[in-house]
């Protein structure tokens, strides 16, 4: 027998197991599936149910780098920003870690805004007739934490949106609306 028929019978003998023909009939099931954009029957979710998500590698929030930056240049941490119940309010509050640096942040003469790149807007703090600006403008102490509130009139900001908020020349960048 020769090398040519001997590859031959061997090719021929391994693509006639019964394993081999369901495994071919699979591949060839998948990949037309997979060409035309569906999948079989058997990997979709039934009726009702999600298909699981895919776990992310990226941690929500902002990283630690940002936060020991913001304490160290501007003396705060724990900045959060939260919605109101109505959600016609946005408040931002932080924690003062050193009071000399974070007096930069209670200047009365600086507009603070909240700024929402997805939504494109701008939110102001509202001023009330008796009560006046709706934020703490007391000086800053070391271990107290302080609050800002920003008018969402429309619902503009959403819980999840990534947000920035300006006060004067200090911006907080990469803070998500809870």
């Amino acid at each position: 027998m020769s090398c040519e028929s001997t590859m031959l019978d061997n090719h021929q003998t391994r693509y006639r197991s019964p394993r081999a023909a369901g495994l071919r009939a699979c591949a060839v099931a998948f990949l037309g599936c997979a060409l035309m954009g569906t999948a079989p029957a058997a990997m979709t979710p039934a009726a009702g149910q999600h298909a699981p998500k895919k776990a992310s590698r990226y941690e929500p929030g902002m990283p630690a780098s940002a936060r020991q930056y913001y304490a160290m240049t501007w003396g705060v941490d724990q900045l959060t920003v939260k919605l109101a119940e109505s959600g016609q309010l946005v408040r931002f509050s932080y924690r003062v870690v050193d009071a000399d640096r974070a007096q930069a942040l209670e200047d009365k003469a600086s507009a603070p805004s909240l700024l929402d790149e997805k939504a494109h807007v701008a939110l102001s703090i509202p001023v009330m007739d008796k009560v006046g600006p709706l934020r703490q403008s007391m000086p800053a102490e070391t271990g107290k934490t302080y609050w800002m509130m920003f008018s969402n009139k429309g619902n503009k900001v959403g819980s999840g949106h990534r947000v920035s908020v300006a006060i004067g020349a200090i911006r907080f960048d990469g803070l998500i609306v809870q």
